[in-house]
Protein backbone atom coordinates (compact mmCIF):
# COMPACT_ATOMS: atom_id res chain seq x y z
CA UNK A 1 0.00 0.00 0.00
CA UNK A 2 1.44 3.40 -0.99
CA UNK A 3 0.67 6.46 1.10
CA UNK A 4 -0.52 9.51 -0.80
CA UNK A 5 1.79 12.19 0.55
CA UNK A 6 -0.07 15.12 -0.94
CA UNK A 7 -2.43 15.70 2.03
CA UNK A 8 0.48 15.55 4.45
CA UNK A 9 2.99 17.92 2.90
CA UNK A 10 3.48 20.95 5.11
CA UNK A 11 1.58 19.43 8.05
CA UNK A 12 4.04 16.98 9.61
CA UNK A 13 4.16 17.35 13.40
CA UNK A 14 6.48 14.54 14.42
CA UNK A 15 10.27 14.24 14.37
CA UNK A 16 10.79 17.92 13.56
CA UNK A 17 11.12 17.64 9.80
CA UNK A 18 9.63 20.06 7.29
CA UNK A 19 7.54 18.24 4.72
CA UNK A 20 6.90 21.19 2.41
CA UNK A 21 9.12 19.79 -0.32
CA UNK A 22 7.76 17.51 -3.01
CA UNK A 23 8.23 13.90 -1.99
CA UNK A 24 10.22 11.68 -4.35
CA UNK A 25 8.65 8.47 -5.54
CA UNK A 26 9.40 5.51 -3.34
CA UNK A 27 11.89 3.15 -5.01
CA UNK A 28 10.24 0.11 -6.54
CA UNK A 29 11.94 -3.09 -5.44
CA UNK A 30 11.80 -6.33 -7.36
CA UNK A 31 12.78 -9.87 -6.55
CA UNK A 32 16.50 -10.25 -7.11
CA UNK A 33 17.12 -6.52 -6.99
CA UNK A 34 20.51 -5.96 -5.35
CA UNK A 35 19.40 -2.84 -3.50
CA UNK A 36 16.54 -4.69 -1.82
CA UNK A 37 18.78 -7.67 -1.03
CA UNK A 38 21.40 -5.45 0.60
CA UNK A 39 18.82 -3.54 2.64
CA UNK A 40 17.16 -6.73 3.85
CA UNK A 41 20.47 -8.22 4.95
CA UNK A 42 21.52 -4.95 6.60
CA UNK A 43 18.24 -4.86 8.54
CA UNK A 44 18.78 -8.45 9.68
CA UNK A 45 22.36 -7.79 10.81
CA UNK A 46 21.46 -4.59 12.66
CA UNK A 47 18.60 -6.34 14.39
CA UNK A 48 20.77 -9.29 15.41
CA UNK A 49 24.13 -7.67 16.13
CA UNK A 50 23.78 -3.88 16.02
CA UNK A 51 24.82 -1.28 13.48
CA UNK A 52 28.54 -1.68 14.26
CA UNK A 53 28.40 -5.18 12.79
CA UNK A 54 27.46 -3.92 9.32
CA UNK A 55 29.89 -3.11 6.52
CA UNK A 56 29.38 -2.77 2.77
CA UNK A 57 32.13 -5.32 2.17
CA UNK A 58 30.38 -7.86 4.38
CA UNK A 59 27.05 -7.22 2.69
CA UNK A 60 28.62 -7.64 -0.74
CA UNK A 61 30.08 -10.97 0.32
CA UNK A 62 26.69 -12.12 1.64
CA UNK A 63 25.01 -11.11 -1.63
CA UNK A 64 27.69 -12.78 -3.74
CA UNK A 65 28.67 -9.61 -5.60
CA UNK A 66 31.82 -7.55 -5.94
CA UNK A 67 32.91 -5.36 -3.04
CA UNK A 68 32.15 -2.27 -5.12
CA UNK A 69 28.58 -3.26 -6.00
CA UNK A 70 26.81 -2.01 -2.82
CA UNK A 71 28.60 1.33 -3.09
CA UNK A 72 26.92 1.83 -6.46
CA UNK A 73 23.57 2.04 -4.62
CA UNK A 74 24.55 3.54 -1.25
CA UNK A 75 28.02 5.13 -1.64
CA UNK A 76 29.02 4.34 1.96
CA UNK A 77 27.70 3.05 5.31
CA UNK A 78 25.98 6.36 6.02
CA UNK A 79 24.18 6.12 2.71
CA UNK A 80 23.20 2.54 3.48
CA UNK A 81 21.77 3.41 6.90
CA UNK A 82 19.99 6.46 5.48
CA UNK A 83 18.29 4.26 2.90
CA UNK A 84 17.43 1.68 5.56
CA UNK A 85 15.93 4.36 7.81
CA UNK A 86 13.90 5.79 4.92
CA UNK A 87 12.58 2.34 4.08
CA UNK A 88 11.69 1.90 7.75
CA UNK A 89 9.68 5.12 7.87
CA UNK A 90 7.83 4.19 4.67
CA UNK A 91 6.96 0.82 6.18
CA UNK A 92 5.90 2.42 9.45
CA UNK A 93 3.69 4.91 7.65
CA UNK A 94 2.07 2.13 5.66
CA UNK A 95 1.46 0.11 8.84
CA UNK A 96 -0.18 3.10 10.51
CA UNK A 97 -2.23 3.83 7.42
CA UNK A 98 -3.50 0.25 7.31
CA UNK A 99 -4.48 0.39 10.99
CA UNK A 100 -6.59 3.52 10.81
CA UNK A 101 -9.08 3.59 13.66
CA UNK A 102 -8.66 5.17 17.06
CA UNK A 103 -5.40 6.02 18.79
CA UNK A 104 -5.11 2.56 20.35
CA UNK A 105 -5.05 1.06 16.84
CA UNK A 106 -2.23 3.41 15.83
CA UNK A 107 -0.33 2.63 19.03
CA UNK A 108 -0.59 -1.10 18.38
CA UNK A 109 0.53 -0.72 14.77
CA UNK A 110 3.50 1.42 15.80
CA UNK A 111 4.80 -0.97 18.46
CA UNK A 112 4.15 -4.03 16.29
CA UNK A 113 6.24 -2.45 13.53
CA UNK A 114 9.10 -1.71 15.93
CA UNK A 115 9.12 -5.25 17.31
CA UNK A 116 8.87 -6.89 13.90
CA UNK A 117 11.50 -4.61 12.28
CA UNK A 118 14.19 -4.11 14.95
CA UNK A 119 16.93 -3.53 12.38
CA UNK A 120 15.06 -0.71 10.70
CA UNK A 121 13.91 0.76 14.00
CA UNK A 122 17.44 0.84 15.42
CA UNK A 123 18.63 3.25 12.72
CA UNK A 124 15.45 5.29 12.17
CA UNK A 125 16.04 7.54 15.18
CA UNK A 126 19.84 7.43 15.38
CA UNK A 127 20.99 10.63 13.69
CA UNK A 128 24.63 9.61 14.10
CA UNK A 129 24.10 6.86 11.50
CA UNK A 130 22.15 8.69 8.80
CA UNK A 131 22.12 11.84 6.70
CA UNK A 132 19.14 13.68 8.26
CA UNK A 133 18.90 16.07 5.30
CA UNK A 134 18.41 13.28 2.75
CA UNK A 135 15.32 14.03 0.67
CA UNK A 136 13.96 10.48 0.66
CA UNK A 137 14.41 10.19 4.41
CA UNK A 138 12.70 13.49 5.21
CA UNK A 139 9.75 12.61 2.96
CA UNK A 140 9.39 9.18 4.56
CA UNK A 141 9.52 10.69 8.04
CA UNK A 142 6.90 13.23 7.03
CA UNK A 143 4.51 10.55 5.79
CA UNK A 144 4.87 8.38 8.90
CA UNK A 145 4.62 11.38 11.20
CA UNK A 146 1.46 12.58 9.51
CA UNK A 147 -0.13 9.15 9.95
CA UNK A 148 0.69 9.07 13.65
CA UNK A 149 -0.55 12.64 14.02
CA UNK A 150 -3.84 11.63 12.40
CA UNK A 151 -4.24 8.86 14.98
CA UNK A 152 -3.80 11.35 17.80
CA UNK A 153 -6.63 13.51 16.43
CA UNK A 154 -9.07 10.70 17.30
CA UNK A 155 -8.44 11.14 21.03
CA UNK A 156 -11.46 12.30 22.99
CA UNK A 157 -9.59 12.96 26.23
CA UNK A 158 -10.32 16.61 27.12
CA UNK A 159 -6.70 17.33 28.02
CA UNK A 160 -5.55 15.98 24.66
CA UNK A 161 -8.14 18.07 22.81
CA UNK A 162 -7.14 21.18 24.73
CA UNK A 163 -3.45 20.74 23.90
CA UNK A 164 -2.97 18.92 20.56
CA UNK A 165 0.82 19.48 20.35
CA UNK A 166 1.22 18.18 23.89
CA UNK A 167 -1.01 15.20 23.11
CA UNK A 168 1.06 14.37 20.04
CA UNK A 169 4.30 14.46 22.00
CA UNK A 170 2.79 12.38 24.80
CA UNK A 171 1.43 9.82 22.34
CA UNK A 172 4.72 9.47 20.49
CA UNK A 173 6.61 9.25 23.78
CA UNK A 174 4.32 6.42 24.84
CA UNK A 175 4.74 4.23 21.76
CA UNK A 176 8.39 5.04 21.11
CA UNK A 177 9.34 4.67 24.76
CA UNK A 178 7.62 1.32 25.12
CA UNK A 179 9.16 0.09 21.86
CA UNK A 180 12.66 0.99 23.02
CA UNK A 181 12.14 -0.59 26.43
CA UNK A 182 10.84 -3.79 24.87
CA UNK A 183 13.56 -4.05 22.22
CA UNK A 184 16.26 -3.46 24.82
CA UNK A 185 14.75 -6.05 27.20
CA UNK A 186 14.33 -3.34 29.80
CA UNK A 187 10.73 -4.00 30.83
CA UNK A 188 10.01 -5.77 34.15
CA UNK A 189 10.11 -9.56 34.04
CA UNK A 190 6.37 -9.93 34.56
CA UNK A 191 5.66 -7.56 31.66
CA UNK A 192 8.21 -9.31 29.42
CA UNK A 193 6.27 -12.54 29.87
CA UNK A 194 3.06 -11.02 28.51
CA UNK A 195 1.88 -10.11 25.01
CA UNK A 196 3.39 -6.68 24.24
CA UNK A 197 0.38 -5.75 22.13
CA UNK A 198 -1.98 -6.31 25.05
CA UNK A 199 0.27 -4.21 27.28
CA UNK A 200 0.42 -1.36 24.78
CA UNK A 201 -3.34 -1.30 24.38
CA UNK A 202 -3.78 -1.32 28.16
CA UNK A 203 -1.42 1.60 28.83
CA UNK A 204 -2.71 3.56 25.84
CA UNK A 205 -6.24 3.38 27.21
CA UNK A 206 -5.06 4.22 30.72
CA UNK A 207 -3.28 7.36 29.56
CA UNK A 208 -5.68 8.32 26.78
CA UNK A 209 -9.31 7.51 27.33
CA UNK A 210 -10.06 7.33 23.65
Amino acid sequence: MRINLAPYLGTVKFWGYDATMSAPPRPQYHHGDLRAVILAEAARLVGDQGADAVSLRQLARKAGVSHAAPAHHFTDRRGLFTALAAEGFWLLGEALNAARGDFADAALAYVRFAIEHPGHYAVMFDRSLVNPANHELTAARAAAGAELSRGVTTLVDPHARADPPGAELAAWSLVHGFSMLWLNHAVPTDIAATDPMATVERIARILFDG
